[in-house]
């Protein structure tokens, strides 16, 4: 689901609608991989908000300074990032059923 809006100021604007009042990560119900930086500028705290939100089957990975992972998206150490995130695939969505 993308934002459609007539301009720049309405597109940010209408991120307000994605929240988590009124239950709405309550509803989540498939695993959840939250990933968090720890040093993130943009949205510090709101992974592990999220996280705490969540009543679904959930992992909460922590990327650190000392793995040089601890900006917003783990900019500089993508490759670290991006292999714990397909470890949890793996281990969460594949596992024994004969994939890989």
């Amino acid at each position: 689901m993308g934002v459609r809006a007539p301009s720049p100021r309405q597109a940010a604007a209408a991120f307000l609608d994605y929240h988590l009042r009124d239950g709405i990560a309550e509803k989540i119900a498939c695993p959840a991989l939250i990933c968090d930086a720890a040093g993130d500028l943009f949205f510090a705290g709101q992974a592990r908000q999220l996280f705490d939100h969540l009543t679904s089957p959930k992992t909460f990975l922590e990327f650190t300074a000392d793995e040089g992972a601890d900006a917003h998206c783990h900019v500089g150490a993508q490759r670290l990032a991006l292999a714990r995130i397909i470890n949890w695939l793996d281990d969460t969505l594949g596992a024994g059923r004969g994939e890989g």
